[in-house]
Parts: C-alpha cells; sequence; structure tokens
C-alpha cells in the first residue's frame, strides 16, 4: 500500500473516531446533536452523516509464520496443541519431496502421532474431496496440517469442514446457486497450512476450491472457519518446484509478483525472488481473502473444467496431474486484458494505478484509456512469461464461448464483486481471435516480428 493512502486511511478513522461522524450513532440517534470528540474540528451533527456509505472494514486471515526452515517446527506447534491423531494431507508428487519429509520427521521427532493422507489431487475436484472426507471420517483426526499447493491446502479444508458435520450432505455448503451455501455451525479441528508453491495464498483463506464435475465448472466453499490456524511460510519449500509451476501458481498473486515472478521464472537459483514470492503470494491471500476477487475467478472456473485434452507445460508426468490440466493461475491470468479492459471505465484511477506498476508511463494517458493500457501491459507481462496465447492455446473454438459464458454465470459469490455487471450477452466481433487469442503484432510491440508472428498464429 502507498504511504499517502496509509495516512489517508489513519485520517479516516481518527474522523470516524467522533461519535458526530458515525453511521451507527446517526442510525440510531437522528434527531440529536452530540458533541464532537476532542480534536474534530467539523461542526457537523450525527445527522448529516451518510446512512448508505461504507463505515468500517475488518481485516481476517490465518496467524502466519515466516522464514526459511520453520516447518521444522510443526512437530511442537501440534505438541503444544496436545493433538493426539494428526492427518498429514500432501499429494502423491510432494509426498517424494524435502517439504513432506520434514514434515514427517518433526511430527516424529516430538512424538506427535499421525496419518498421511497422501491421495490428494491436483486441481480437486468433487470426487477428490470425497474421498478426502471420507478418509477422515474412517481415521477421525484430531488436527491436520497441508503440505503443498493450493490444491492440497483446500482438500484438507474441505476434509475438515465435512469430518465436523458428519450428517450433512456435500452440496449443504458449496456456494449457491450451485450448493445451498449454509452456514457453518460446528468448530472444525485445528488446520496448519505448509505452502509449496507461491500463488493461491490458500494458507491465509477460509476457501476452497474444486471443479464440479457434473457442471463442468469449478465453485467452492467460502467461510470463515476454514481458515488454517497458521500458516507455515518456509522459501526452501519452494526450491523443487519447476519454472512453468512458478508461474502458473505465482500468476495467482499477479499484483504483488510484479517484479519477482519474471526473475523465479527465469532464473531457478534465483532464491531472494522465490523469497519475495511465496511471501507476496501470502500479502495477496490475504488481500482477496477479505476483498474477494471477480471476473477473472469466475471465467477460469469454466476454463479448466471444460478443458478436454490440454495439458499445461511441466505438468507431463507429475504425480497426482493426469493427462489434462490448465492450472488455476494460468486460466485466471489469460482472461485478464479482456475483462481489465472491460471493468475500467468503473475505476479507471485504479486501473491506471496497477499499470504503472507495470512500468507503464501513464501521466498524460486519458481516463477513457485505461483499460487499453492495462490491458497492453499484462499482455506484454504474460507474453515475457510464455503463457498460453489465449483461451485458444487450451483447444477453445468460437463455438464454445457461450458454453464458458454459461459456466461463469452462476459464479455468484465472484462475478457480483466486479465493479462492471457481467450478463450473459455475447458479441462476437468479426475478428475471432481477438477474444480467442492474447498477443498480436499491434499489441507485442516490444518483440521481434518473427516472435509476434508465431505467437499471433
Amino acid at each position: 500500500m502507498q504511504r499517502h493512502k496509509v495516512w489517508d486511511l489513519m485520517a479516516k478513522v481518527g474522523h470516524a473516531s467522533c461519535p458526530c461522524h458515525s453511521p451507527l450513532v446517526a442510525a440510531r440517534f437522528p434527531s440529536i446533536s452530540l458533541p464532537h470528540a476532542k480534536g474534530c474540528e467539523q461542526g457537523r451533527s450525527a445527522v448529516s452523516t451518510p446512512l448508505n456509505t461504507d463505515y468500517a472494514f475488518e481485516m481476517a486471515a490465518s496467524s502466519i509464520r515466516y522464514g526459511s526452515g520453520a516447518t521444522s517446527e510443526v512437530g511442537m506447534d501440534f505438541r503444544n496443541l496436545r493433538s493426539q491423531k494428526v492427518a498429514v494431507f500432501t499429494d502423491p508428487n510432494i509426498a517424494t519431496l524435502f517439504p513432506f519429509r520434514t514434515v514427517v520427521e518433526s511430527l516424529t521427532k516430538h512424538k506427535v502421532p499421525h496419518i498421511v493422507y497422501d491421495r490428494v489431487c491436483v486441481e480437486p475436484t468433487d470426487v477428490s474431496f470425497k474421498d478426502a472426507i471420507d478418509f477422515v471420517k474412517q481415521h477421525q483426526p484430531d488436527a491436520f496440517v497441508a503440505v503443498g499447493g493450493g490444491s492440497t491446502i483446500d482438500t484438507a479444508k474441505g476434509a475438515n469442514l465435512y469430518l465436523s458435520h458428519p450428517n450433512n450432505e456435500f452440496l449443504d455448503f458449496v456456494n449457491a446457486p450451485i450448493g445451498k451455501g449454509l452456514p457453518v455451525r460446528e468448530k472444525l479441528r485445528p488446520l496448519i497450512a505448509i505452502p509449496t508453491t507461491a500463488g493461491t495464498g490458500s494458507e491465509t483463506t477460509g476457501v476452497a476450491i474444486f471443479d464440479y464435475t457434473p457442471k463442468n465448472f469449478k465453485t467452492g466453499i467460502a467461510n470463515r472457519a476454514l481458515k488454517p490456524l497458521l500458516g507455515i511460510i518456509d522459501p526452501l519449500n519452494t526450491r523443487t518446484a519447476s519454472p512453468n509451476v512458478r508461474v502458473a501458481s505465482g500468476l495467482d498473486a499477479l499484483k504483488m509478483c510484479i517484479d519477482n515472478l519474471p526473475r523465479s521464472y527465469k532464473d531457478p537459483t534465483d532464491f531472494h525472488a522465490q523469497e519475495q514470492m511465496i511471501l507476496a503470494a501470502t500479502f495477496a491471500g490475504i488481500g482477496f481473502g477479505n476483498a474477494g476477487v471477480h471476473l477473472c475467478h469466475g471465467m477460469s472456473y469454466p476454463i479448466s473444467g471444460l478443458n478436454k485434452a490440454y495439458l499445461h507445460p511441466g505438468y507431463a508426468g507429475v504425480l497426482g496431474v493426469g493427462r489434462k490440466i490448465v492450472p488455476h493461475g494460468i486460466s485466471v491470468a489469460v482472461t485478464s486484458p479482456a475483462v481489465f479492459e472491460f471493468t475500467a471505465p468503473a475505476c479507471p484511477e485504479r486501473h491506471l494505478e496497477v499499470a504503472a506498476m507495470f512500468g507503464e508511463d501513464v501521466s498524460r494517458v486519458k481516463k477513457e484509456d485505461a483499460g487499453k493500457v492495462l490491458s497492453d501491459a499484462l499482455r506484454k507481462f504474460l507474453f515475457e512469461l510464455d503463457v498460453p496465447n489465449g483461451i485458444q492455446a487450451f483447444g477453445f473454438q468460437k463455438s464454445q464461448v457461450r458454453d464458458l459464458v454459461v459456466g461463469t454465470l452462476p459464479q455468484h459469490r465472484v462475478t457480483k464483486l466486479a465493479p462492471a455487471e457481467a450478463t450473459e450477452e455475447i458479441k462476437i466481433p468479426a475478428d475471432l481471435p481477438d477474444i480467442l487469442k492474447n498477443y498480436t503484432k499491434h499489441i507485442i510491440r516490444t518483440q521481434p516480428t518473427d516472435i509476434m508472428t508465431s505467437s499471433a498464429e
């Protein structure tokens, strides 16, 4: 956050501390003029404060521990919690690597009984969630630790939820309108999340995302009760990730990784960039865990769910992946140029602020051009990271655009947060590549002609 915004926020909080300017006071005592607090120089009464404006905000997040080697402390954490049976969640690939071994060694060292669930599906589905739920119902753990990416952490959240609500049906807690969106009534077991990728921020949020196979799109469960008790952010745990996996996960935290993600992608030995990335992912998780996300995420769900054959580079042969995958970060990022050009008219100043973060000179840009400037900046950024060239790269054709729209519209939890309303109206331009591709000659101005041509065809 920029310094002037911090000062502005502090000033507003101080202003609101005067009872005369509190909407709560104005609502309860509409006809009473109250004395102003000391230091308040404005002579307005309570009735002058509008009742239809936001007057407060709340930040909720898991506790975070950051540091190289912090994973080895997890056994002590569970010993302090007096846990008697810890369910260790991971995927088949991480189960063979350093982060998982460190967790198991720590639990063993501190004499914490534990069981292992290593069948987590990368980009989980309702089927894989149910498998994990059946496992914990059978073994009845009293605590959880999730070692892996967002898929593992989300799966552990889901298993923890339904273990505490054994009589509920699966769709009871799934976001409406796909599910019932019922409130969480029972207390969940302690969950410690140890991410091995930098991007999802799932270690800080109360959200669990999965592919809902009957509808071929993603949905999820969102409730603060799902938040992990603790997130252990250990930069050592991302060392074994491939460059493509770093990009695919890091793009989910796009705004906070502009400088470090390209460095991490191009140089696997740039450990400082990796450290900054995993910390950025955590901060991003705190941000969107409270403020929410909108159209890029909503549109990503059917892109992943309707994928028939695309297997992203770097994922072939990875245990727990299968034969096809559009990683979540990729499916989110690929629509961002179009989304932010669409939303820019609602708040051009904010879009220009983000464009400036990407290095664009916005000093003379007109407000009506904000969307185009940010859209171009995003295209250049994604091009440099070798992100697939639009949804056509995943195999989607013009005839499937309506299916993608239909799969997006039910994602009310995210689509209704967009600053511009998204409707079912579809206007397909005559130049079809403009909606199926991101990189064209008139966009990637800084690249050699032969590279631009190969990306646009």
